[in-house]
């Protein structure tokens, strides 16, 4: 195993809601994530970052008429272990830790009609990291997301649950 403790990671996601909100029938998501993470121990490191996800819905919602975009933008942060599966190329990874993001609505001229404000969430995660030579890795990953935060239309305020599973493929470079 490399010295190096350092990491830099992208990862594309496709992101499948597991409610929908309000009346806004959420279509499967899309995103990334960009991360740095620092090892700290043989197996287990923290990891910091930024991600941007959208949802969008055909459907009317609670925010205006036509069709609705729901994005979730903000840092992830937390603890990653990652194990080598023998003497292979191979190791799993699980990851855990929070959120603090915020859900925009934006309606179909890309307007932004509510925001949430920043609040924390939570996510989890499970994979692997599959070596590719050159301190370079490739990280096959399933997750789940859960964020609760207040949306305010008009008078009313409404509570909105953006919970998902993720499915990403991220490179990362070992340095």
């Amino acid at each position: 195993m490399a010295q190096d403790k350092w990491s830099a990671e992208l990862r594309p996601n496709i992101n499948f809601a597991t409610q929908d909100i309000g009346n806004a029938d959420l279509k499967t998501g899309f995103g990334f994530e960009a991360a740095v993470g620092y090892r700290f121990m043989p197996h287990l490191g923290a990891y910091v970052g930024w991600g941007w996800n959208k949802f969008a819905s055909d459907t009317p919602s609670f925010p205006g008429t036509g069709n609705t975009d729901f994005e979730m933008t903000g840092y992830t942060f937390g603890l990653q272990f990652i194990h080598p599966i023998n003497n292979s190329s191979l190791s799993y990874l699980i990851r855990a830790g929070g959120i603090y993001n915020h859900i925009e609505v934006e309606n179909d001229a890309g307007d932004i009609t509510a925001d949430s404000d920043h609040g924390l969430g939570w996510e989890i995660g499970a994979g692997l990291q599959v070596d590719l030579g050159s301190n370079w890795n490739l990280r096959p990953q399933i997750g789940y997301r859960a964020l609760s935060r207040d949306i305010e239309i008009g008078n009313t305020t409404t509570d909105v649950d953006l919970n998902y599973i993720s499915f990403g493929v991220g490179i990362a470079k070992i340095f």
